[in-house]
Order: C-alpha cells, then structure tokens, then sequence
C-alpha cells in the first residue's frame, strides 16, 4: 500500500474513504469498505483548530497504515493539517482536494463527518455535488451504543480494554524504544521491557493487563503488563508501561517493542511486603499464561 502526501499525489480515478480515523474502530471500517483510497490528515485537525480539546490519540501514523492496509486499502492519502489548510472552505476542500487533486468518483464518509473551515462542510455538501457519487454512512452501533473514538477513549482510561478491543476490531497496541529502568523487577524475578508513555497519545488506566509483545524481529511473546507509577517503590521515573515478556530473557534495550493489551486482571496495588507483592506478580503471570495464551 501507498502512503502519499496530498501535496505528491498523482492523478487517477479513486473511489475515496474521507475522515480521520484514529483507532480504525469497526465504524471507521465500514465507511472504508470498498475504497481503494483513504484521505486522512496529520496532524489531528483539532490539535489545530482546538488544541485544548485536542483528543489523545488511539493510533500512530504507521499504526493507522497498518490498519487501513489490513482493509484491502491501495493508497492512503495524507493532508498535512496546519492553520492555512483550516481556512479552506468546503467548497475549497470539494474542489480542490476531492475533485482536483484526487479526482474522486465516489465519496465515503460517516454522517458526521465535517469539513472545511469550522466543520462547515457536511455529508449533505457532498450530496448535494453532482461531480462525484456520495455514500453516507450511519454512525455503526454495537449493544445499541454509537462505536466511536471517544467512547473507546473512555473504556481505555477505565481500564476496560477488552471492550475498547471489541470496538477497535482489534487489540489495542501501544509501541515504543525500550527504555534503562532501574531493574526492580529484575531483582524481584522479573526483569521487564520499560516503555514510557507519549505525549498525546493513549494509554490504559492504571493497572495490571495480560497481553502480547512483539519484538523488532517479528516474534511475540505473552507479557503481563503493568501500567502505573508503582507504588511499592519510591522512583522519579513518573509513568511507566511494563512489560514482563514470559519464557523470556534477552537484552532489548534501545530496540523498539510493540505491546497488545488483551485483558484488565487487576487494578495497580501497594503491598504490605516485597513477598506479597512476588507472589501477586506470580499469579498475574500465571492469568497472563491462561488468559493470552488461549
């Protein structure tokens, strides 16, 4: 699959899925089904036009194109959001990235989908164009609730991944550069991959998670997760994402690693001892076994 800046874009027939699509959740899905073009734009529009409501995001760039090739997608096709492209208006945004630069003959959007300046541009503007066809699509549901970013934003900071996974179509995956900790759990009998969180982007709440990782080579391994400050010891290191990768034990400093939350099994404790707190770990690694190896 291609991944295009508009600004490089060539001139071709598409059928295109418009939106931004953080999380690629089974909504974002079936309003990309049967595109073979996926318009999106970096950064997140209202980290622009309304930072301090800015979301913290599900999805990195690659993470995205990772998703959206999985779908059967040929191209992505990427707008470089900033505060001249926010002037557009949404005849602007129709005429010349739709029309001119994508030569789009079918369009796909959710029904709540807006563009151009201040989202004045709705799914009834492209209906109303008779340049290209327009396919709207109702907001999908799950349980009778609206599957959507923000709501698996919600579940993620309750902790409730499997949920947010069930929305996501997919595990929840966070990825980082492993990071020199100061090997606490090495000395506990459990050595862990340290990842700190990013600026901007999710994390899950607070907690113990069993889950997989994936290493720079492509092998995975089952890893009981802990996401929190823990509070057993006293530390600056602030945040920290740990990953405990079972029947594992090599050196990946400074490699990059990506972690599946599969699974909440607990919220983050303090102990009365060191020994308290060894045999929780060894029953969090044992769920871990059962629950992400199955």
């Amino acid at each position: 699959m291609k991944v295009t800046r508009f600004s490089e874009v060539e001139p071709r027939e598409r059928v295109v899925a418009v939106g931004t699509f953080d999380g690629v959740h089974l909504g974002h899905r079936e309003v990309i089904a049967g595109a073979d073009t996926v318009l999106t734009f970096d950064p997140h529009p209202m980290s622009i036009t309304r930072p301090d409501k800015a979301p913290l995001l599900l999805t990195s760039p690659e993470r995205k194109a990772e998703l959206v090739e999985s779908l059967g997608v040929e191209e992505i096709v990427v707008i470089s959001f900033d505060q001249q492209f926010a002037e557009h208006s949404a005849e602007e945004f129709i005429d010349e990235v739709l029309v001119g630069g994508l030569c789009a003959t079918r369009v796909q959007v959710g029904q709540n989908f807006g563009f151009g300046k201040r989202a004045q541009g709705r799914a009834e503007t492209l209906l109303a164009d008779s340049r290209f066809q327009t396919e709207v699509m109702p907001l999908f549901e799950i349980d009778g609730n609206t599957v959507s970013s923000s709501r698996i934003r919600t579940l993620l900071e309750l902790g409730d991944v499997a949920q947010a996974n069930r929305l996501l179509g997919a595990p929840f995956l966070f990825s980082a550069e492993v990071q020199h900790g100061e090997r606490r759990g090495r000395e506990l009998g459990y050595p862990t991959a340290n990842l700190n969180p990013i600026a901007g982007y999710c994390t899950p709440g607070h907690g113990v998670y069993a889950g997989r990782a994936e290493l720079a080579g492509g092998e995975t391994r089952l890893a009981a997760i802990n996401v929190g400050m823990r509070p057993m010891f006293e530390s600056g290191l602030g945040e920290l994402i740990e990953a405990y990768l079972l029947d594992f034990d090599r050196d990946i400093y400074g490699q990059p690693l990506r972690v599946e939350f599969l699974q909440r099994l607990r919220g983050e404790e303090s102990f009365d001892s060191v020994d308290d707190l060894k045999r929780q770990m060894a029953a969090d690694v044992e769920a871990t076994r059962e629950l992400a190896g199955a």
